[in-house]
């Protein structure tokens, strides 16, 4: 695209602008000195102004910065400057544009208006250096459980003293009205190896100054990505205190077996024109259309410029940060086809540098067109092109349960025809097989995984309405034992498929948001978890508990590669289009079992199911699941009831 410069500079287009290869942007503290750097190519002046608070009228003194041919500008402050603020400001083509934080900023004062000086070391709590990353052999041995910080505790049965804040998810011992476990010590008890944030970096919706009030959001509109969010911790006016928390929330989760998944949001910001980004480099972070306006693929308003050479360098300094800095284990990207290949690969290339079982995954689709080619794209379609790098399978989730576009749409579980090779699809991880008649996939007409881990299995997240709210608006006749089976069918299908599974925080105690599907901003009597509703589902709790067990302690339900996959799970034909049956047989992935058989009833009438020759011990029956063995069973046809899952294993 085409740029309008002053006379200083000779950019005919951004593809022009200098590209600065060091890791000092931002700034570098000690107690002698403090060192600023900022990319700012087509300026013709900028400041740095140093503040004595985040948000007050308390200017220290403003400085000129010095001009570099790299495209940075840079000062130096003398003495230590610890927790001063501070803010950046551009003269280009002949005017000041606005004051703004840093966009490599490591602290800043509320609500994110003034970047801070940091001395991270300080930050640390005791014990720091001694975190580890809890074990992790495969990407397949993941199962992912999806939490809003907020959504957690806020409850006013949730038992939890830090209500909506990072403290709370370090409490032990907490307990509902019942003295059953909440927070920490349920998701612990769950059996989940994963906690996937959403959005913990500094976003803006929420007014740090005014949290005496009720607010809600998701965090989906960001503001400094390299900083924890304001208002979940204890004082966001220190810069240090959210920081500081967010370290020991990390590490108590560590502590507890449980690793960290933040959820990034690199493909927009929560402002355009305005934005850090903007005001300091004009448009260069972001994509134009042909007429030169902003393009929105992420339906926010902008989408960032992935492909140009400083912002997927932003981008990648970013997760490395968040590795390294807080010990984040994985990033789950938002929009993620908003971003080209290339970047997610060397994202992915950069964090494994770091550690190799960080795990990275996404959304492989847009809000909308894009003027990067789609071949460019990191789409669910081009998964195979990212190494690593795994995408959602809306495949199997709307098979599953119905479109979550049409509201009374049903899936498998609620007895659609039609379903049955979306559901098999899934069942292998979106991978090659030879059993799975693609061209009868709803979203796919091939495999778009090259190996299981790279699909993340699902029925339902933070997005649309939960899973009991949408069994319930599509099945409006169905009894809630009816629903109840619908939903564990669905979750049985999920936690024992190929792949990777994700698990949305609440859904094992049949979580609602009392039919509302897009509460991004709705208050928290509809977000929150109510602790109550364990109690009152307790079974639907052990059931999901028991399946996790089962899955951690039969590795034939995570083989870790395709061919895996295809050498030792046969489906077998039912005759049946509301039903599906398969074998996993060969002790596949060193499992103790040396043959399991599926049995998946998604029909509303019982069935009689005709056994494979030998002695079968039922292991799961969609109300119980028993590794021990629920019941002998040798006769050579078992009646197998309507939405109900049956597994067995051979004698």
């Amino acid at each position: 695209m085409a740029i309008s410069c002053d006379n200083s500079s000779n950019y005919s287009s951004f593809d022009d602008y200098p590209v600065y290869n060091g890791s000092d942007l931002g700034h570098v503290y000690s107690e002698e000195n403090t060192v600023f750097k900022l990319w700012s190519p087509a300026a013709s002046e900028v400041k740095i102004h140093l503040y004595k608070s985040g948000d007050q009228d308390d200017i220290i003194d403003s400085h000129s910065m010095q001009k570099s041919s790299d495209g940075t500008w840079s000062y130096k402050l003398d003495g230590d400057a610890k927790d001063t603020y501070y803010t950046f400001q551009i003269n280009q083509d002949g005017r000041w544009l606005e004051e703004k934080p840093d966009p490599y900023a490591k602290a800043v004062g509320v609500n994110g208006l003034r970047s801070m000086i940091v001395d991270l070391e300080s930050t640390d709590p005791i014990g720091w250096d001694d975190d580890v990353r809890p074990t992790q052999d495969a990407f397949t041995d993941i199962i992912i459980y999806e939490l809003h910080i907020r959504d957690l505790s806020i409850n006013a049965n949730s038992g939890i003293t830090n209500k909506g804040k990072y403290q709370g998810l370090t409490e032990k011992g907490t307990k509902n009205d019942s003295g059953l476990a909440t927070g920490l010590d349920h998701i612990k008890d769950l059996g989940v190896t994963h906690i996937h944030l959403l959005p913990t970096f500094d976003h803006r919706s929420i007014d740090e100054t005014r949290l005496d009030e009720p607010q809600y959001n998701w965090g989906y509109d960001p503001l400094n990505y390299n900083v924890p969010e304001g208002s979940f911790s204890s004082n966001p006016y220190d810069g240090n205190t959210r920081i500081r928390e967010f370290k020991e929330m990390v590490q108590t989760l560590h502590a507890n077996g449980l690793r960290v998944i933040l959820d990034v949001v690199y493909n927009h910001t929560g402002q355009t024109e305005d934005s850090n980004f903007n005001q300091l480099v004009p448009d260069y972070y972001y994509r134009q259309t042909a007429t030169g306006e902003f393009s929105d693929a992420s339906a926010c308003g902008n989408e960032t410029a992935s492909e140009r050479a400083m912002m997927r360098k932003f981008i990648i300094e970013s997760v490395k940060y968040w590795s390294e800095e807080y010990h984040i284990d994985g990033f789950r990207f938002d929009l993620m086809g908003i971003h080209d290949i290339e970047t997610m690969n060397a994202v992915r290339e950069a964090v494994h540098d770091i550690d190799p079982t960080i795990f990275v995954y996404g959304e492989g689709w847009t809000a909308g067109d894009s003027p990067l080619p789609v071949e460019q794209r990191a789409l669910k379609a081009n998964t195979m092109q990212t190494e690593k790098v795994a995408a959602f399978s809306d495949d199997l989730r709307d098979g599953l349960k119905g479109s979550v576009f049409e509201h009374e749409d049903r899936g498998f579980v609620s007895n659609k025809p039609g379903t049955k090779e979306s559901i098999k699809f899934g069942i292998v991880a979106s991978t090659q097989h030879p059993q799975v008649d693609y061209s009868k996939v709803n979203y796919s007409n091939s495999p778009w995984a090259a190996e299981p881990y790279q699909t993340i299995n699902y029925v339902s997240c933070h997005d649309n309405h939960t899973l009991f709210d949408k069994l319930t608006i599509s099945n409006p006749e169905a009894s809630e034992s009816e629903l109840i089976k619908m939903h564990k069918l669905a979750e049985t299908i999920v936690l024992t498929s190929q792949g990777v599974p994700f698990v949305h925080a609440g859904m094992e105690m049949l979580r609602t948001k009392e039919g509302v599907e897009n509460s991004y901003n709705s208050p928290d009597d509809i977000n929150q978890i109510d602790w109550s509703r364990k109690t009152k589902y307790q079974e639907v709790f052990n059931y999901y508990k028991q399946l996790i067990q089962l899955r951690k302690n039969h590795p034939a339900f995570r083989m870790t590669s395709t061919q895996d996959i295809q050498d030792n799970l046969e489906f077998i034909e039912t005759n049946n289009e509301m039903v599906i049956a398969y074998r996993i047989r060969n002790n596949a992935n060193g499992d103790d079992w040396e043959d399991i058989l599926v049995v998946l009833n998604g029909g509303d009438q019982d069935i009689n199911f005709n056994l494979p020759e030998g002695q079968w011990n039922l292991v799961v029956d969609g109300v119980s699941v028993n590794e021990g063995g629920l019941r002998r069973v040798s006769a050579n046809s078992v009646p197998i009831p309507g939405t109900t899952p049956y597994i067995f294993h051979k004698d």
